[in-house]
């Protein structure tokens, strides 16, 4: 047997020990679970379509508690003002937990706005608004999130845009409880999306395309018949490659990186926004 398939066997065997999905197929992580007609396959991409009937999306097959979830996106070209393209993970219900890239178009000329947001518990309005350093209508560039009992990392091709860092020890909410979906979609949201709402979706320049491939998944699969994340597999403290000590935190290029972003490509963030909190800042703005 070839060093190769050796690998290749070991890595299958300790996934499938430890609950692991580790796949880049399409059809076998997930499923159109909106209006299917407006998908469209050209080899390994898969392109969504918003016209003046519908948006479309579609969801994973399993549920994640903690891992890297990336996908490559190119988005809708020209003029996409009033039109978002989405990226995000979440859970089910009212109290439900989610964390999002939203890719918000604009006018011709004008950049795009990538807006990050976390919800726990049902509650969000945790948001930041970047730029960024390239165009991304032009070609294909990778968004990731690694989600760790440590922080979620929001990450740009590799590079890190945004940490929200587990508080709790100190009353700061965190998303760690809830198993969940992956999601893609692209829809109207002329209502608020390119300059508050001001710059209305212009439907002549329909339909609005944004292709999606290159689906990497390196998770846990969080087993339905678990009833308790804690007890379950995925809930296991030290049994995954994101537990270990190195993954606690940013190392120094990526700080540094971290850092260059917000001095060149933050535009808002939340926790900056004293008038819109009354000063009441969400906790874990101030912790």
């Amino acid at each position: 047997m070839s060093s190769l398939f050796l690998v290749v066997g070991v890595m299958a065997t300790m996934a499938l020990l430890l609950n692991l999905t580790i796949s880049s197929d399409f059809d076998q992580l997930f499923l159109p679970n909106w209006a299917p007609d407006h998908f469209s396959t050209e080899a390994d991409q898969i392109k969504l379509t918003l016209d003046t009937i519908s948006g479309c999306g579609f969801e994973s097959k399993k549920k994640y508690l903690f891992g890297k979830v990336s996908m490559q996106v190119k988005l809708v070209e020209g003029d996409s003002a009033g039109t978002v393209t989405a990226l995000y993970m979440a859970s089910e219900g009212a109290n439900h937990d989610e964390v999002d890239f939203e890719f918000l178009g604009n006018v011709s000329g004008e950049p795009y706005l990538v807006q990050t947001n976390v919800y726990v518990n049902g509650t969000g309005n945790r948001e930041q608004r970047h730029t960024l350093w390239f165009d991304p209508t032009t070609a294909f560039h990778t968004y990731s999130f690694l989600w760790t009992r440590h922080s979620i990392i929001f990450l740009v091709d590799e590079v890190p845009i945004r940490v929200f860092a587990n508080k709790e020890e100190n009353g700061g909410p965190y998303p760690k409880n809830q198993a969940m979906g992956i999601h893609g979609s692209v829809w109207n949201a002329d209502d608020w999306a390119t300059q508050g709402g001001r710059v209305k979706t212009n439907w002549s320049h329909s339909p609005f395309v944004s292709t999606f491939t290159g689906f990497a998944i390196d998770a846990c699969e969080f087993s339905p018949e678990s009833d308790d994340v804690v007890s379950s597999e995925c809930g296991k403290i030290g049994e995954f490659w994101w537990d270990k000590p190195k993954m606690s935190g940013l190392n120094n290029h990526k700080s540094h990186q971290l850092r260059w972003v917000r001095r060149r490509h933050l535009v808002y963030d939340y926790c900056l926004d004293t008038g819109r909190f009354n000063e009441d800042m969400p906790r874990e703005c101030i912790l």
